[in-house]
């Protein structure tokens, strides 16, 4: 494979990763743009706006922009986070061309007022759906718990007060602010022709201005603070935990990613065995979320709510003897074996290998093959886990549950 780069005059970026014998091509724009960027006032613009790019330009109406993906097999979707906003589609290679400038004309959309009206009650179904699922919800709230006043607390999807006080302009002005070339990448992976790419990235994209963007970037170390709330309907305890994690930007992300895997891994991680394989969880997982300038680890436990002590009891004893104990080479060794099965079957295939490319130019700006972070995995050791444990002080969290009513 043969990484390529090129940055417009209004600085877009492009990247590629050619791969001849590939049989698809993915592409996708990365805009550096999500619920972190938000004022409380205008919280879940970043995915409303996702949302407006498929009702379509001046030129496209929402129906024919769904046609010209259908007509060409494309499969396409789109995704915002704290952090991004993805679109992105995977194609075969004869029709990357015709999907690219698709994709390039829908980054300059109509955002119509009709439209807007509409999609905002679309927009408020998503968030009570959400609502209704438990592990989400819990997720959510927890997040901006953990992180106070810090603008990663805030909501994705937002709330339906701030929708409902959200206007059209304030989208469009939010719009003209973050959708800026400079603040996007513009990635592909699979078999393509680089040049043929670049020209037509360029003829459709060249012409955008550009202008400041900025995100100001601190590290967080949580609020440890402890929540509990009833909600109706519930049947089970759901229980979030979050520890303060480490950046994208650092190094110690491979370790952080195999403490999470060693600790709460689906299958054979001290979770499983301690309170799954012994009825006493039906869920407990650990997941290590890196993000711009800061980072946490999130834990997953769903209970019966008279289990519940007892659960949140074992896991406090299992970070306890992390930290006192660390982790066993046996146990690195099989977390290793299954970050990297994950790794490489995830970038076998151009989609799955975009975002890893897309990704790792927005947040380090340089290009990663995948045989580099195959490398930085198995190198890790036992004593760069173990360091980490006492770094990110696993036995303190913050918590935030969310179960039936409890007796008076």
């Amino acid at each position: 494979m043969e990484f390529k780069q090129k940055t417009l005059a209004n600085g877009l970026v492009l990247i590629g990763e050619v791969n001849p014998p590939a049989k698809s091509a993915a592409v996708g724009y990365f805009v550096r743009t999500g619920a972190r960027d938000e004022t409380p006032d205008i919280n879940g613009v970043s995915h409303f706006l996702e949302h407006m790019l498929f009702k379509g330009t001046e030129r496209l109406r929402a129906f024919e922009v769904n046609e010209a993906f259908d007509r060409r097999g494309a499969q396409f979707n789109a995704f915002t986070s704290e952090e991004q906003t993805v679109y992105y589609a995977s194609v075969l290679p004869e029709y990357l061309v015709d999907i690219t400038i698709l994709w390039a004309e829908l980054m300059r959309p109509a955002l119509r007022e009709d439209d807007f009206t509409i999609e905002k009650n679309v927009i408020k179904e998503e968030i009570a759906m959400y609502q209704d699922s438990p592990t989400f919800d819990v997720l959510d709230r927890c997040r901006s718990l953990h992180f106070g006043t810090h603008p990663c607390a805030n909501s994705v999807l937002g709330t339906v007060p701030s929708i409902d006080g959200l206007t059209a302009e304030q989208m469009r002005a939010y719009f003209a602010r973050r959708y800026a070339p400079n603040n996007m990448i513009v990635a592909c992976a699979g078999s393509f022709d680089w040049d043929r790419f670049c020209d037509v990235v360029e003829a459709a994209s060249g012409a955008w201005p550009s202008q400041e963007v900025a995100r100001p970037l601190s590290h967080f170390e949580g609020t440890k603070q402890k929540v509990r709330a009833d909600k109706a309907n519930l049947k089970r305890e759901h229980i979030c935990l979050m520890h303060t994690g480490v950046p994208v930007q650092d190094p110690r992300r491979f370790a952080a990613a195999l403490l999470g895997t060693i600790v709460g891994d689906d299958y054979g991680s001290r979770f499983y065995w301690e309170l799954v394989d012994k009825a006493l969880a039906e869920e407990a997982s650990m997941h290590f979320s890196p993000m711009d300038g800061t980072g946490l680890f999130y834990c997953h436990l769903r209970c019966g709510m008279p289990n519940a002590a007892r659960v949140t009891g074992i896991a406090d004893g299992i970070f306890r003897d992390l930290v006192r104990e660390g982790i066993s080479e046996e146990e690195l060794a099989k977390a290793k074996n299954k970050v990297l099965s994950s790794l490489v079957l995830k970038n076998e295939l151009p989609m799955g290998r975009l975002g890893d490319l897309g990704s790792n130019w927005m947040y380090l700006g340089t290009y990663r093959a995948i045989e580099e972070d195959v490398e930085a995995v198995k190198t890790v050791t036992v004593q760069e886990v173990n360091r980490l444990i006492g770094a990110v002080q696993l036995d303190s969290y913050t918590q935030y549950s969310l179960g039936p009513a409890t007796a008076a």
